[in-house]
């Protein structure tokens, strides 16, 4: 009878491990961006906050700097349910439909609080796109606004035609068109080597990209364009998150708004912070002149324009939304 107790108690005991070990979810996500990079901290602790809001029942692993899936394939890999979610810059989807392409036109938004009311006119169509592929949205965090990087001051839009123009979505490769330069596709881990062995000349991007990226060590100027702010997105494969218990998903919703709040006050510090940097770095930090501006303006009013006839009626009424 002892022994009979004793391996029912045993079971009794495994069973309750087994369940224990069942109801912990498991989650990779894969990001872009290294871990000193302001995004990848926001990550981190948006996962840190999941994690205790459920009591380890939900861990989401961070895999930054693309050490899991590279930049380009993350949306896919989410949407196919490889990795259950990730973060992604959003118009690197813009190929794809026309909404993810929105906070990328040039010199629509050209300021936080602009970017923020460009984002509130979008955000039901991204959700909108995003539920169609079986994924949902979960925050959005901007950029600090882009400017543009060479190896020699740029004081027009004429100075730029024949270099090659780093690119990463489908509005940077037309600017790069419209300005006659030649669109070149580099990931942000490749950008030192690639300036350094004549692969590309000029980029816009970041201060916070200039900074990771150690800029200094490949160019020499930072014209403050201000341009636009490009937002990060986190995205959750829908079939992933049915599967949680209501208890998870109220922590994983809860936890992504309190990130899109602080990331947006975090992407304002790390403008100031990371443009301060290049200038202790030794980068030539300058103003656009008028030129250069004017110039830059007439691409933007081309690209808007095109972007509004691709995007239909949604462009349309996003834009209304926006203007109004």
């Amino acid at each position: 009878m002892i022994k009979l107790v004793r391996v029912c108690a045993g079971l009794l005991l495994a069973c309750g491990v087994a369940t224990g070990a069942s109801a912990q979810t498991k989650w990779d996500m894969p990001t872009p961006y290294p871990d000193g990079n302001f995004h990848t901290k926001n990550v981190i602790q948006f996962a840190f906050d999941v994690d205790k809001a459920t009591n380890g029942s939900l861990k989401i692993t961070v895999h930054s700097a693309g050490s899991l899936i590279k930049h380009p394939e993350i949306k896919r890999s989410v949407r196919q349910g490889t990795a259950p979610i990730g973060e992604m810059l959003e118009s690197l989807s813009a190929n794809e439909a026309a909404v993810y392409g929105l906070d990328s036109v040039p010199f629509l938004a050209t300021g936080y609080d602009a970017s923020r009311k460009l984002y509130d006119a979008q955000k039901s169509y991204l959700e909108k796109q995003l539920a169609s592929e079986g994924l949902m949205l979960l925050y959005s965090v901007p950029w600090p606004p882009q400017g543009l990087y060479a190896k020699r001051e740029i004081k027009s839009v004429d100075d730029l035609k024949g270099l090659k123009f780093r690119t990463y979505n489908a509005m940077i490769g037309r600017i790069a068109a419209l300005a006659g330069a030649v669109p070149t596709q580099i990931e942000v881990p490749d950008l030192p080597t690639a300036f350094a062995t004549g692969r590309v000349d000029v980029m816009i991007t970041s201060a916070s990209t200039g900074v990771d990226t150690k800029s200094q060590d490949y160019l020499s100027h930072y014209i403050d364009t201000q341009a636009w702010l490009p937002r990060n997105i986190v995205i959750v494969n829908k079939d992933a998150f049915d599967k949680l218990s209501a208890a998870e998903k109220k922590a994983v919703t809860d936890a992504a708004k309190a990130a899109e709040d602080r990331g947006w006050k975090l992407s304002i510090e790390e403008m100031t912070i990371k443009t301060d940097a290049l200038k202790a770095a030794g980068i030539i930090v300058l103003a656009p002149s008028s030129e250069l501006k004017a110039g830059l303006a007439k691409i933007g009013q081309t690209i808007a324009l095109e972007w509004e006839k691709s995007a239909g009626a949604d462009g349309a009424a996003m834009l209304a939304a926006y203007r109004k």
